[in-house]
C-alpha cells in the first residue's frame, strides 16, 4: 500500500492552544536571531553509485531482454487523459517462449515503483529479472528446486509503474510518490475510492478525480484482466511488511483461501526474512486506512486469488523529510541485504504459490483455476454493499458482464439439448401411433 508518512493529530482544543504558542514562539525567535541560524536537517541525496536512473535501469532491463530472447519478452504501453501521458514496461518470463500461453501454469504479475520516492523496489526488479535470465543467482543456501519451479510458471514483471513521478524524484522532489500529475496512483483503483481519513494528505494520498482517471492505473487494469493472474504482488518501501487485504478496513476476508494467504506470508516471514516483518492486513497494521488501493482492487474485484502487498525497506530513524534515507537504503550493505533478502522470499513465493494453489484448487486443469465467486454473489454482494459509488457501480457492472455472458451461452446450449430431447420423444411417440394404425 506504500507507507505514508506519518503526522500527529492536535485534536483538543488545549492541545491546539499550546502548539499554538509554540509556533509564534519559534516565528518569534526566527525574527530576532534571523532565519540564516534555524537548524537546517541534512537531506540525503540519492546515492548514484547504488541506484540507476530511470533511464538507465530501464536501458538495463531491455538489454537483458535482447540477450535472453528465449525466456524473456518486453512490451511498452501508453495512454492518456486529458493531455497527460504516460508510458509503462512490462516484461514478460516464461521459460520456454513456446509455452507461454498455456493456461494452466501459474500466472504471477509483480508491480514495483508505483511510488516515485521507492527507489530501491525499482533495483529489486531488476535483479529478480536477472535470476530469472540466470545472469545472477540466489545464495547457494536457497532450499528449493528453482528449475522445475520455473518451469510452471509465467511472471509479467512492472519494474516501474510510475515513471513520471520518478522523473520529479530525480529531478530533486525526493519526497513525491504521486505521478505527473499529483495523483496517488495507489488511491486511484476503485475499491472504496475517495474516501477519505481524519489525517488525509492531498500530498501523500490525492485519489484523483475518479477511480481509474490516471492513465497508469488505466494500464495496470487492462493488463490485469487479460493476464487474469493467480499472484499479484504490489512492491513498496517505508518499513518491513508482508500484508494481505485489506487495506481499506481492518480486517482480512474470511474463509480458507485467507488462510493459506496468512500462512505462506508466515513461513516466507520466518524463513527468508527472520521474522523482520509484520504480518496480516494493510488496513490492520500501520495504523490507518488506505482507501482505492491496487492490492484491495486485485482481490475484490479482480478476484486475483492470492493478493499481497510487501514492503521491503524502511529506516524508522530518518526525518519524516529526509524521504531518500527513509524509503531507501544509503550504504551498500544493506542495499545488498535488502535485495538479496527479498530476491529470495519472492522465488520461495513462486514456490510456495503453486503448491497453495493446487491444495485450494486440486482438480483444476486445462484453463487453469476458476473463479471463487459466483455471479449472483458477485453482484448481490459487491454491488449493493457499494451502490452509492458510481465509478465503483459501472467498475462491476463490466465485469459482471463478462459472467453474464457466461451464463447466457450455457442457457442457450441447455436450450438446444432440451429441445433435441423434446423432438426425439416426439418422433418416437409419431412412430407408435403409426405402428399402431397399421394393426
Amino acid at each position: 500500500m506504500g507507507f505514508r508518512r506519518r503526522r500527529r493529530l492536535y485534536s483538543s482544543p488545549i492541545s491546539q492552544l499550546v502548539l499554538f504558542g509554540a509556533v509564534l514562539i519559534v516565528l518569534f525567535s526566527s525574527c530576532v536571531n534571523g532565519n540564516s541560524n534555524a537548524p537546517q536537517i541534512p537531506l540525503t541525496p540519492i546515492n548514484h553509485d547504488l541506484y540507476h536512473t530511470r533511464g538507465a535501469l530501464l536501458e538495463e532491463i531491455e538489454a537483458l531482454v535482447h540477450r535472453h530472447p528465449s525466456k524473456l519478452s518486453m512490451e511498452t504501453f501508453s495512454t492518456q487523459n486529458k493531455g497527460y501521458h504516460a508510458e509503462m514496461t512490462v516484461v514478460t518470463y516464461c521459460r520456454n517462449r513456446k509455452d507461454c500461453e498455456d493456461r494452466s501454469k501459474l500466472r504471477i504479475l509483480l508491480s514495483f515503483g508505483q511510488h516515485g520516492r521507492e527507489l530501491i523496489t525499482t533495483e529489486l526488479a531488476l535483479r529478480i529479472l536477472s535470476i530469472l535470465s540466470e545472469e545472477e543467482f540466489l545464495s547457494s543456501a536457497y532450499p528449493l528446486n528453482l528449475n522445475n519451479t520455473l518451469d510452471k510458471l509465467v511472471i509479467k514483471v512492472i519494474p516501474m509503474e510510475n515513471v513520471n513521478g520518478r522523473k520529479l524524484v530525480e529531478a530533486g522532489d525526493l519526497c513525491e510518490r504521486r505521478n505527473g500529475r499529483g495523483v496517488d496512483l495507489n488511491r486511484n483503483w476503485s475499491v472504496d475510492w475517495g474516501k477519505k481519513e481524519k489525517d488525509y494528505d492531498p500530498y501523500e494520498e490525492n485519489p484523483g478525480t475518479a477511480a481509474f482517471s490516471e492513465p497508469e492505473t488505466q494500464i495496470m487494469r487492462k493488463l490485469c484482466a487479460s493476464f487474469e493472474p493467480h499472484i499479484w504482488v504490489n512492491v513498496h518501501s517505508g518499513m518491513e511488511a508482508l500484508f494481505m487485504p485489506y487495506d481499506h478496513k481492518n480486517t482480512t476476508p474470511e474463509g480458507l483461501p485467507s488462510q493459506r494467504m496468512r500462512l505462506m506470508l508466515e513461513k516466507l516471514n520466518r524463513f527468508q526474512l527472520k521474522d523482520r516483518c509484520l504480518v496480516g492486513s494493510g488496513g490492520g497494521s500501520v495504523g490507518y486506512l488506505a482507501h482505492g488501493t491496487a492490492t484491495d482492487y486485485m482481490y475484490d474485484i479482480a478476484r486475483v486469488p492470492m493478493s499481497f502487498t510487501f514492503e521491503i525497506y524502511g529506516d524508522s530513524t530518518a526525518s519524516s523529510k529526509d524521504c531518500f534515507k527513509m524509503f531507501n537504503p544509503i550504504d551498500i550493505t544493506t542495499f545488498n541485504r535488502v535485495l538479496n533478502d527479498w530476491s529470495a522470499a519472492f522465488f520461495t513465493l513462486f514456490s510456495l504459490g503453486g503448491v497453495q494453489m493446487k491444495e485450494l484448487h486440486p482438480n483444476a486443469t486445462g484453463s487453469s483455476f476458476e473463479k471463487w465467486v459466483s455471479i449472483d454473489d458477485y453482484l448481490n454482494g459487491y454491488l449493493m454493499e457499494r451502490k452509492s459509488r458510481y465509478g465503483k457501480k459501472m467498475e462491476v457492472l463490466e465485469l459482471g458482464m463478462q459472467e453474464i455472458r457466461t451464463y447466457f451461452r450455457l442457457f442457450l446450449l441447455s436450450s438446444v439439448l432440451l429441445m433435441f430431447m423434446f423432438c426425439s420423444r416426439i418422433s418416437k411417440s409419431g412412430r407408435q401411433i403409426v405402428s399402431a394404425m397399421s394393426l
